[in-house]
C-alpha cells in the first residue's frame, strides 16, 4: 500500500470531501480519487461514504482513518531521523496573522525556506482563527491571548502594547486617566476585552464603538484618522507613534506583556519543521525584540498569557 495514497485518504478523511482534500494537497480530485479506490481496493472494504455533499466515514473508514495517520506520522519520524541533520524536506503548511505576518513573520519564514532548499513552506495569512486540524496545519503563529483547546503551544517571543489615539481625538474629546473613563469614550474595537495592569493586578474593560475589525493595521488607520482610540500591539502602531500620527494615552494602566505562539496540533513530539521553525522565531525575537516594543520596561508590565492552549 502506498504511503501516499495513505497521506491522500487521511487528507479526505479529515477536511470531510475530495474537493477540499485536493486543495489542500495542491493536487486535482481525479488524482484523490483513484489514489481512495486503490486503497479501498488493496483493503477489500469501503472507506467512504461517497455523497452529493462529500464524503463521510463508514465504519472501517473510521478505524482505518487513525492507523494511517499513525503509519504516516512514523514515516515522517523516520525520514527526519536520517536526513542530514537541519536538513528538511516535503510540505510545511503555517497559518501566519495576517496583522503582522507579512512584516514581522515573513522574513523568518523566507529565512528558514533558505536554509533548507528542499522544504515547501505554504504559508496562510489570515486573522481568522483557523482550525489546525480541520483545515490541515501542520502548526500555527499566534499573537497575544490564547484560546483553551486540546493544542500544545510553545512560546517564542513578547509582545507590548498601548492604548493610542490621535491628537485630533484627545483634542476634541479629551483622553481617558483611568480604565473606567473608557466606556465615555469611541473605542475602535479589535479584541472584545481590553485588559490593563493596576500594580499585579489585571483590570479587564470591555470596549464598546461603532468600528470593528479583526484587523490591525486597519485599527490603526481608524486611530490615525481621529475615529477614536485604540488598544495595539506597539509592532502595529511603531509607526504612527514615530511621526506622531498617534500618542500613548492612559500610560498609568500598561497593557499586560503578551505571547507569541508556535500552536501545533496534539502529539507526543512536536515535528523537527515546527522545532525548528520555533528557533528561528525565537531567534528573531532576540535579535529584533524593538520592533515589538521589547524596549518597555517589563517590570511595568505582568504577563496575562500562558505556555498552553
Amino acid at each position: 500500500m502506498d504511503i501516499e495514497d495513505l497521506r491522500v485518504f487521511v487528507e479526505v478523511a479529515d477536511s470531510g470531501g475530495i474537493t477540499s482534500a485536493a486543495r489542500r494537497l495542491g493536487v486535482s480530485k481525479s488524482m484523490v480519487s483513484r489514489a481512495l479506490i486503490r486503497i479501498e481496493g488493496a483493503l477489500g472494504t469501503q472507506l467512504l461514504a461517497r455523497t452529493t455533499r462529500g464524503a463521510g466515514l463508514t465504519e472501517a473508514g473510521g478505524l482505518f482513518r487513525d492507523h494511517a495517520a499513525r503509519v504516516c506520522a512514523e514515516i515522517d519520524t523516520a525520514r527526519e531521523a536520517i536526513l542530514p541533520e537541519g536538513d528538511l524536506r516535503g510540505r510545511f503548511r503555517i497559518a501566519v496573522p495576517l496583522t503582522s505576518g507579512p512584516v514581522h513573520f515573513a522574513p523568518v519564514l523566507a529565512k528558514m525556506a533558505r536554509h533548507h532548499p528542499q522544504l515547501q513552506i505554504h504559508a496562510d495569512y489570515s486573522d481568522r482563527f483557523a482550525d489546525l486540524i480541520v483545515d490541515g496545519f501542520d502548526c500555527a503563529i499566534r499573537v497575544g491571548a490564547l484560546r483553551d483547546s486540546n493544542l500544545i503551544a510553545k512560546r517564542v517571543g513578547q509582545i507590548y502594547g498601548k492604548l493610542v489615539a490621535s491628537p485630533d481625538y484627545i483634542r476634541l474629546h479629551g483622553s481617558p486617566e483611568k480604565p473606567e473613563e473608557i466606556a465615555s469614550h469611541h473605542a475602535l474595537v479589535g479584541a472584545e476585552t481590553w485588559r490593563f495592569m493596576d500594580g499585579e493586578k489585571i483590570i479587564t474593560v470591555q470596549p464598546q464603538g461603532r468600528f470593528r475589525t479583526d484587523n490591525g493595521m486597519a485599527l490603526a488607520s481608524a486611530a490615525a484618522e481621529g475615529l477614536g482610540i485604540a488598544w495595539l500591539p506597539d509592532c502595529v502602531t511603531r509607526d504612527y507613534l514615530a511621526s506622531g500620527a498617534l500618542v500613548p494615552i492612559m500610560t498609568r494602566f500598561p497593557l499586560p506583556v503578551g505571547g507569541v505562539y508556535v500552536v501545533r496540533p496534539p502529539s507526543p513530539h512536536p515535528s523537527r519543521k515546527v522545532r525548528i521553525l520555533s528557533e528561528f522565531l525565537i531567534e528573531s525575537f532576540e535579535k529584533d525584540g524593538h520592533l515589538w516594543g521589547a524596549e518597555t520596561d517589563a517590570a511595568t508590565a505582568g504577563s496575562a498569557f500562558r505556555d498552553t492552549v
